[in-house]
């Protein structure tokens, strides 16, 4: 383990050099810690919940990471064979991922994927997607008071738009309608509420559940659409998730596009030259 945390440190010192105009967080001998440097190495949301100590913290692993890097340099660690080897094909394992995401870096306009072929993929693979279990979607009201769930069920059940109910009643209007216009799988559907979900398992279609004490706060749901186990899924719902796997696809076939070429060019070059593994033995 020892060995391994100063190959990657002597790996690093080659390769890394400051800049001495930019403003310095720490010095160990000739190698300086700029506060850009640290600031690129730590987390955003580790950065963002404290500035100061996560400066702090790096600082103090940087110091003792460049102590144990320069007794390796004094010990002359990195001029041990081994070390040396093991260095270059940390290297060279490096470089190789570099240039393949430089190569797919370079080829991103060719690998994106449009909603008409996504669109295409799923009508061809139609019977691939299929729900897995019953799909609902269905209206959560949850308000601070009785009284509030009270008028907004009534106001349900006289016709009052659903998103005019959320605005004036539920403790988070924007969630309640977002969450609404989409479906979700049964066994999770409320899944915070359990009585709820276990109301959305057996009530009807437009049907509205009594109001519940839950805590601190009061609930309803009305159910509005179901889909069954076994029907095909909406495209939207699966669109973005399609996008992806297309994309990996390609990225994958342009690689090994990309992989052939190189392979016989090197054929071609005569540069390629293989042995008979039965030879060693």
């Amino acid at each position: 383990m020892r060995t391994t945390l100063l190959i990657i440190l002597l790996l690093v010192s080659c390769t890394r050099k400051s800049d001495n105009a930019e403003p310095i967080l720490a010095r160990v001998g000739n190698a300086t810690l700029t506060f850009s440097e640290a600031k690129s190495s730590i987390p955003e949301f580790v950065f963002k919940e404290d500035s100061i100590a996560a400066y702090t913290t790096f600082r103090e692993e940087w110091i003792e990471n460049q102590i144990i890097l320069q007794d390796a340099y004094r010990l002359r660690i990195h001029r041990q064979p081994e070390i040396q080897d093991r260095l270059e094909k940390v290297r060279e394992d490096y470089l190789t991922k570099v240039a393949q995401e430089y190569y797919l870096a370079e080829m991103e306009e060719e690998i994106q994927v449009t909603d008409e072929e996504a669109r295409t993929y799923y009508q061809e693979n139609k019977d691939s997607f299929v729900l897995e279990e019953r799909y609902v979607r269905y209206r959560h009201m949850i308000t601070n008071s009785y009284e509030d769930a009270q008028r907004a069920r009534n106001d349900l059940l006289r016709g009052i738009e659903w998103n005019d109910v959320a605005q004036a009643f539920s403790v988070n209007p924007e969630l309640a309608i977002r969450e609404s216009e989409r479906f979700w799988p049964e066994s999770i559907a409320a899944g915070e509420a359990e009585i709820m979900n276990r109301y959305i398992k057996v009530i009807g279609l437009s049907e509205i559940t009594v109001i519940e004490n839950l805590g601190d706060q009061y609930h309803f749901v009305q159910l509005m659409e179901e889909r069954a186990k076994g029907d095909h899924p909406d495209l939207e719902w699966l669109i973005d998730q399609i996008k992806e796997w297309l994309i990996l696809e390609k990225r994958r076939r342009t690689f090994n596009t990309y992989v052939k070429n190189l392979y016989l060019q090197a054929q071609a070059n005569n540069e390629i030259e293989t042995f008979d593994v039965h030879s060693r033995n």
